[in-house]
């Protein structure tokens, strides 16, 4: 399992059966894999609820989710119009927005659609996604390309929305906001919790679950 399907296995295991989830582009697309889709009902912002998994051998060039990536569509699916769809996450009826980040940091903002002196394509649902779904999950990486921390004390990037992120998933841990601020809850993979202080700005708690644990070894 790479890196991106950790991620994408461990977000899996923060939703709840018949919740409406939203996915964004990149990771959170990978998330299905590990679903029992039957149980859960995924939403694009283009006008889909009953978004599924679709077979190579079998895409419809015409049915694509937001990102433009082929899907499928489950028995029961609606079709709507994109303005309706907004409709639904800016009333509060979606319950999960999963999304991808460039930067997140300790107050819970989170920065998604621009880095700054690059081409921005615009900023497209992540806003009303941020504002508007009743939790939201980040996935993303733990450091950028050239090794530097994602989660931040401070965002450097435009933040997307005022709206803090209810939790963070990277290869390297697990945090939730909790009680005003993170805390780390999980360890990914192989990583320490010296690696994840050294590679991570933002200030944060360890759960006193993980300290028993770590303190175990």
């Amino acid at each position: 399992m790479n890196m991106k399907e950790m991620i994408a296995k461990r977000a899996a295991e923060e939703l709840t059966p018949y919740s409406i989830i939203n996915l964004g582009i990149g990771i959170p697309t990978l998330v299905p894999n590990y679903l029992d889709q039957s149980k859960y009902y995924l939403h694009t912002e283009n006008g889909l609820l009953g978004v599924t998994s679709v077979d190579e051998d079998d895409i419809d060039p015409l049915l694509v989710n937001a990102g433009k990536l082929p899907v499928g569509e489950a028995v029961g699916a609606s079709y709507f119009h994109s303005a309706d769809s907004f409709a639904m996450i800016r009333g509060g009826h979606v319950d999960v927005a999963i999304l991808g980040a460039l930067q997140v940091d300790g107050s819970g903002m989170v920065a998604n659609w621009a880095i700054p002196r690059k081409d921005i394509i615009g900023v497209g649902g992540a806003m009303d996604l941020l504002s508007g779904a009743q939790k939201i999950i980040i996935t993303m990486g733990h450091v950028s390309k050239d090794g530097s921390p994602k989660f931040v004390e401070r965002c450097t990037f435009p933040i997307t929305a005022e709206r803090i992120a209810d939790v963070i998933i990277t290869d390297m841990a697990v945090f939730h906001w909790r009680d005003g601020g993170y805390e780390l809850i999980e360890l990914m993979g192989d990583a320490t919790l010296e690696e994840v202080k050294e590679k991570t700005t933002a200030k944060f708690r360890v759960s006193e679950n993980l300290l028993e644990k770590e303190s175990s070894r």
